[in-house]
């Protein structure tokens, strides 16, 4: 989800403002002529959008697998399907549920009941979800959003934004694309339109402009009544969009360069002496999604050679995902030099590894970064190989762990200590303090560990200062359930921006999200869907997309069927 060049890429050759100009009007007009937004109409609106979203979703899939040269019949295909109307769907569906309940009892309907930790926190039960079999199709799977200390279980829920009593004042929001998962510039808009009640203007990032003609099918009814606008363009129509007076907010999924470049200002010296002086270039709030070193701690212990297995291909498939263009992917793996096991398991992640094709290198200066990062010159720049750096030493080279590569270049790195709760406590402390971002981190946990040490657990992760933490799961699914909040951790602003301010896919209206945290046993079985080594995963997504668009016994059981159909 980094955009390291966005800001900056000139990949056209003549502004796009009259258009743009147009959109802005548009939107204008829609506001003056009153556009009314109860719960009511977001429930039509939510129904309506994900009838035009099945009719696009082939071609949304099609064109993003053109794009990044997934050739017919590769199982990488699933990625797309996925991560793009699949996840969609499953947004929406999610937020349809909340919208209902809010309508007949005033409040959504949570999957559980809250309860306070020992550190007077409310932990609130989101996954499984109710009304789409969670609990069959992800079975052995569960998350919590955890909450902010100090809320009372009164007012876990904030739902001031589904009671705008003068829709005159609907804001603005410009929304700045990702380039890389389609999903995110689509649920972000939806995000803020569905839920936060604005409108909204998109401009498309120029690697994934070709979704333009899909997001206006898919999302034709938010169009129709004056909430959404998308528009192309390059970098000085992005200038021009920041600082535009109709833009009332801002929203962006990018790196902290382009977040810093829209708030500081591009030229360095001006960046530092606006930032020295506290006076940003714009006045308008703005939210963001940004980059991360995504860490994945091991807790040392005696493995099962299933458990180990599947933990390797586990992070294989986060490495390799999207050919590892998002600010999700495993950078840095933390072990312990005294694990028994630990060669054993770093080859196991390098045979996955092997086992994976090589990916087309569709995202700018890849090529750069991975030379950069795996310190050697690729054999092939379009098609990167996929590399893990073991014994990697954060002080001889600290880009490894303070700077995203955005490219599929992984650093292993071990701490040199005896015990497993001691290496825990410092392996956290080593990526609150040593490991850049704020996103997600996950660790994998032995099954005597949790069993002797569930309180100790539980108090490290609260004290990981990141968004989403998964533990034995990759915190990619804590993005992809939709019912999970996710953004970096609290804390971040204008000048520290880390990995974000705010967060997304809220579809509880849950008050002052901390993190969320994933939950789930060392092997899963059937295999992941997400996993490079699944028979049939394509075929599983599509079915997905039909469960989500209309949930029902008969769709179920069509999943379970692309599932066991090789």
């Amino acid at each position: 989800m980094m955009e390291p060049t966005t800001l900056h890429q000139q990949e056209r050759s003549h502004s796009n403002q009259p258009e743009i100009d147009q959109a802005l009007e548009d939107l204008a007009e829609a506001n003056r002529s009153s556009v009314g937004f109860s719960v009511e109409q977001r429930i039509q609106l939510t129904e309506q959008c994900l009838q035009s979203l099945s009719e696009a979703a082939q071609e949304w899939a099609n064109l993003s697998c053109q794009a990044k040269q997934i050739p017919e019949g590769s199982r990488v295909r699933a990625e797309e399907v996925l991560a793009g109307p699949v996840s969609v769907a499953r947004f929406l569906q999610i937020l349809l549920i909340s919208l209902k309940a809010v309508r007949s009892s005033g409040k959504p309907s949570l999957p559980g009941t809250a309860v306070q930790s020992s550190e007077k926190q409310w932990r609130v039960p989101v996954f499984p979800t109710i009304g789409l079999y969670d609990a069959l199709v992800f079975s052995g799977l569960k998350a919590e959003a955890w909450l902010k200390q100090g809320e009372e279980s009164a007012s876990l829920f904030s739902l001031e934004q589904l009671e705008i009593t003068n829709p005159e004042s609907l804001p603005l929001t410009l929304v700045l694309g990702a380039g890389n998962v389609s999903a995110i510039p689509a649920t972000d808009v939806l995000t803020k339109i569905l839920q936060e009640g604005e409108r909204v203007l998109l401009k498309m990032n120029p690697v994934n402009a070709y979704l333009r003609p899909v997001f206006k099918q898919a999302f034709k009814p938010l169009i129709d009544v004056g909430l959404l606008r998308i528009v192309c363009g390059d970098a000085r129509d992005g200038a021009y969009l920041v600082e535009h007076p109709a833009i009332d907010r801002i929203h962006i999924t990018g790196s902290t360069q382009t977040h810093d470049a829209i708030v500081w200002g591009s030229d360095p010296t001006e960046q530092a002496t606006r930032k020295q002086n506290n006076q940003p270039r714009i006045n308008v709030p703005i939210t963001s999604e940004l980059g991360n070193v995504s860490p994945w701690i091991v807790v040392p212990g005696e493995y099962s050679e299933k458990q180990l297995r599947f933990q390797a291909e586990n992070i294989a498939a986060s490495i390799a995902n999207n050919a590892s263009f998002n600010c999700l992917a495993t950078k840095v793996i933390i072990t312990a030099s005294h694990w028994q096991q630990r060669a054993q398991f770093l080859s196991m992640i390098e045979q996955h590894l092997a086992q994976i094709p090589k990916r087309y290198a569709y995202y700018p200066g890849a090529a750069e970064r991975w030379e950069r990062f795996a310190g050697e010159v690729p054999d092939d720049k379009e098609y990167l190989p996929w590399k893990l750096i073991r014994d990697a030493d954060p002080k001889k080279s600290p880009h490894l762990f303070q700077e995203e590569s955005f490219v599929c270049v992984c650093a292993e790195t071990a701490l040199d200590v005896n015990s497993d709760t001691g290496f825990l406590e410092q392996a956290v402390e080593f990526v609150n303090q040593e490991v850049w971002g704020t996103l997600c981190a996950t660790i994998t946990v032995p099954d005597q560990f949790q069993k002797s040490h569930q309180e100790f657990l539980n108090h490290c992760v609260f004290r990981m200062q990141y968004g989403a933490v998964g533990i034995n799961h990759w915190p990619a699914l804590n993005y992809a359930f939709m019912s999970t909040p996710w953004g970096g951790a609290p804390g971040g602003d204008l000048k520290n921006v880390a990995s974000g301010i705010g967060n997304v896919h809220n579809t509880y209206f849950l008050r002052d999200v901390e993190k969320t945290v994933l939950y789930g046993s060392l092997t899963l079985f059937p295999k992941p869907v997400w996993f490079p080594s699944h028979p049939n995963p394509e075929s599983v997504g599509w079915q997905l997309l039909k469960l989500y668009s209309r949930p029902s016994l008969m769709n179920l059981s069509r999943v379970g069927l692309s599932v066991i159909l090789k």
